[in-house]
């Protein structure tokens, strides 16, 4: 599996769960009025959207969300991880918009129509209709800086002299660069963590995950549903994989996931000497081999050549 793939994967985990999701609006968007909003206002609608694109990207997002007393909010999500910087995205945000506000002329006719029978005139023809808000962003996974322009105004030519016919919005760009270790623990929550682990880039860094403050980790644990525990779990799993821990080894470092706890697994995942491991079992493989040779009567020198073992561990299997 790719490091882009694992990407694509955690990135779906986190956003195709809408506890998280709802997480995400409240903590890592400015607006207000999204700071009540629960998974139960959240419905996914990217399969009603996604495939309308050839070039679509299965880490696109778009949903609808329930606001009190207000009309709905579209929110469409794009995950940005690529070594270069998409320029094009203020565009491929546009053709989202207009997908999703056609979308919603169509349903809001249909409801019209149901209620004023025989009605010709369609409600999106009316003065009365009004469109609901979308809100565009980015979701940047990268070291890189973001150099693209938000506002789709500023990607069009001579925009000074048609300024007031170009269509002016901007996209919100959410950077993992931007949520250092210490202001991801102070914002809590199983996304911080998840956040927090996609921030690793090696096996070296296992070791800030297994310091992570005890209070922090206790918040966590504490009414974690199940279904949730089995994401970060998968997260971890896309972690290792990221990081080219290979399948095995993997199952060792994960292997009682609900009893060890997340703490105690990102300690024993920092301790865990992966080239250690791989020097075992590559000596436990070799002496398997030699075993055979010599049952084979091939001479214990030329075992030595093809095993790599010295003479004297081979003659110690002699004895055994």
């Amino acid at each position: 599996m790719t490091n882009r793939k694992v990407k694509d994967d955690s990135f779906k985990l986190i956003f195709g769960t809408p506890e998280l999701f709802a997480e995400f609006l409240k903590d890592y968007i400015p607006v207000d009025i999204l700071k009540n909003v629960t998974a139960s206002d959240i419905e996914d609608l990217s399969e009603r959207f996604i495939p309308l694109f050839q070039d679509s990207k299965d880490s696109d997002t778009v949903k609808r969300i329930k606001l009190k007393d207000n009309p709905p909010l579209y929110v469409i999500a794009i995950l940005e991880h690529q070594s270069e910087v998409n320029f094009r995205t203020s565009f491929r945000l546009l053709q989202y918009i207009t997908l999703v506000l056609a979308e919603y002329e169509k349903e809001a006719d249909k409801e019209y129509e149901k209620e004023h029978k025989g009605k010709k005139t369609k409600f999106s023809a009316t003065k009365g209709f009004k469109y609901p808000p979308v809100l565009p962003m980015v979701f940047y996974d990268s070291d890189r800086n973001w150099t693209a322009k938000t506002n789709f105004y500023d990607k069009t030519e001579l925009k000074e002299i048609f300024e007031k016919y170009i269509p002016k919005f901007e996209y919100e760009l959410v950077r993992l660069s931007d949520y250092d270790k210490e202001t991801l623990i102070s914002i809590g929550g199983v996304l911080s963590l998840i956040m927090l682990i996609d921030k690793v880039k090696d096996t070296g860094d296992m070791r800030e995950l297994s310091e992570l403050p005890k209070d922090y980790m206790d918040k966590l644990s504490t009414g974690m549903p199940p279904h949730l525990r089995k994401l970060v779990f998968n997260v971890i799993t896309a972690l290792l994989k990221r990081i080219n821990i290979p399948d095995e080894e993997i199952e060792k470092v994960t292997e009682n996931f609900d009893e060890r706890g997340v703490q105690e697994m990102f300690a024993w995942a920092d301790k865990y000497d992966v080239q250690e491991t791989r020097r075992i079992a590559r000596a436990e493989q070799a002496i398997a081999i030699a075993k055979n040779l010599l049952k084979e009567n091939m001479p214990i020198d030329k075992i030595a050549e093809v095993t790599g073992l010295s003479i004297e561990e081979i003659e110690r299997l002699t004895l055994n």
